[in-house]
């Protein structure tokens, strides 16, 4: 954003960001100061806006820059702007809204509220970043004053009004974005998972607590009623000591299984294949491999559970305060070096913390399912979390959208809500950095969900042995099979760094 001088100009010109990046330790608590002291001698107030970066413009990351600029937009929608491709998912579908009795929410595809006055535009677009030039070009159109980059370093080491950055790419260059931006005194909000191996995640929340800067991940199920509820109903005794939880997703709807990489082909005019890659190794260009279809690859993302174990995940997490798993053991489909398998069952235990017992829990995708109760009416479909109480269950969708009951209570009476309501994700971050405040998803909490997402795929990636993997959280090493630990980390290609 363009600052005039005052007629008091020392000529000592001193951007936001520079302020920022000077100053985030010592003033962690007030990230965004009032505008007449952040312009520096010389400068007037600025706009309270908050300029904003989206780096990474396709489905996700594109609707994450329409909702954090305009909150009256909803993040389950399909708007968008003129000429958006987007990929859908095959079978989904909205799930229906059922009548109250011990049902959460009269609206489960609500992700959020972006509260107060919808017409207020909080935040800026004021550059854009994407490696594809006719992929993101729509967002281009959409928003005519951004400047345009396909290279993130570039555009942050250029653009001294930014405030913060917006990272919806591919899982693999998450934490290089993220931790060049922090490095930067930008803030971040970047999309689940927040890195894609976990000595990535220690190294981004420790970044987190040495600049104080607001973090936010891309979790958008944390901020909702239903999620809340949720953990309300568990810890209020609803069903009871909960010993056991079943999660599944429907995912994978890309290409995952016994495949081979593609052979590479010619890059486009359009594309820079060279940053995509980022710190992946060095392969062939293949269509294939990159828009969408890169969240099966082993180089690129994290297949099911990094799509959308976090939002099944999450509540559970929360709920039964669960920690880091101590045991973990995988049995897949076939799968090769180069793509996850298409379909897993995987299972954590979580050691007994105070009251709470030991749990047991277990994930599956790839068209695995947990039993169906039999107390379950035949009214009623199994969602994709189930809590087993001594008292009762619980289920609940992705993002932890409404809760029920099981068997259905009409006479169940919820808990007073003890919880704060925040914000949605998008709303949350940019009063948080305005207020000085963290981010109700930020690294501290987000990591912890991100670590046991990936702890997933090492399991996954190690199952030929036939052996539960014992897991020492705190110096971050699987203790009974060393050859798991490889996958804690992988070596960067020449020219990248955190």
């Amino acid at each position: 954003m363009k600052q005039k001088k005052s007629k008091l100009s020392t000529g000592k010109e001193l951007s936001r960001r520079d302020f920022i990046g000077k100053t985030a330790v010592a003033t962690a608590a007030f990230t965004i100061v009032p505008r007449h002291v952040l312009g520096g001698p010389g400068y007037t107030a600025p706009s309270d806006m908050v300029n904003v970066a989206g780096i990474g413009l396709g489905n996700q990351g594109g609707s994450d820059i329409r909702n954090i600029a305009t909150p009256d937009v909803p993040i389950t929608g399909q708007r968008g702007l003129p000429g958006m491709k987007f990929y859908r998912y095959p079978g989904i579908r909205p799930e229906r809204t059922r009548p109250a009795g011990a049902r959460a929410s009269d609206n489960p595809n609500q992700l959020g509220d972006a509260g107060g006055d919808k017409t207020f535009k909080h935040a800026n677009i004021y550059a854009l970043c994407d490696v594809d030039s006719e992929y993101a070009g729509h967002m281009f159109a959409g928003y005519p004053k951004a400047k345009v980059y396909d290279d993130f370093r570039k555009m942050i080491d250029t653009e001294k009004e930014l405030d913060a950055v917006v990272i919806g790419t591919p899982d693999h260059n998450h934490a290089i974005i993220a931790s060049y931006a922090m490095n930067a005194g930008l803030h971040v909000f970047v999309e689940k998972p927040m890195a894609k191996t976990i000595h990535e995640v220690r190294f981004l929340k420790e970044l987190a607590r040495k600049t104080g800067l607001v973090t936010q991940m891309g979790n958008q199920g944390h901020n909702i009623e239903g999620t809340m509820q949720t953990v309300e109903w568990i810890k209020s005794g609803a069903i009871g000591a909960v010993r056991e939880v079943h999660m599944w997703s429907n995912r994978p709807v890309w290409a995952q299984g016994p495949l081979e990489r593609p052979a590479g082909v010619d890059v486009p005019a359009n594309l820079n294949y060279d940053v995509w890659l980022g710190p992946a190794p060095e392969k062939p260009y293949h269509p294939d491999t990159t828009h969408f279809a890169w969240r099966g690859l082993w180089d690129y993302g994290t297949g099911a559970m990094g799509d959308m174990g976090a939002h099944t995940f999450d509540a559970p997490i929360w709920a039964l305060d669960l920690g880091i798993p101590t045991k973990i053991q995988a049995t897949t489909s076939p799968y090769t070096t180069e793509y996850l398998p298409q379909a897993e069952n995987v299972m954590y235990e979580f050691p007994a913390k105070g009251d709470r017992p030991a749990v047991k829990v277990t994930w599956s995708d790839g068209g695995i399912k947990p039993f169906r109760p039999v107390e379950l009416e035949a009214d009623r479909s199994l969602r994709e979390a189930l809590y087993i109480g001594d008292k009762g269950m619980l289920m609940h969708g992705t993002h932890g959208a409404r809760p029920e009951l099981i068997p259905e209570n009409p006479d169940y009476i919820a808990p007073e809500q003890w919880l704060k309501r925040p914000s949605s994700v998008y709303v949350d971050i940019i009063e948080a950095i305005k207020e000085g405040r963290k981010a109700a998803n930020d690294f501290e909490i987000s990591s912890k969900l991100t670590e046991i997402m990936l702890l997933t795929n090492i399991a996954v990636a190690s199952q030929q042995v036939n052996r539960t993997l014992e897991y020492d959280a705190e110096n971050m090493r699987i203790t009974n099979l060393e050859g798991a630990n490889e996958y804690f980390h992988y070596e960067y290609r020449d020219g990248w760094k955190l």
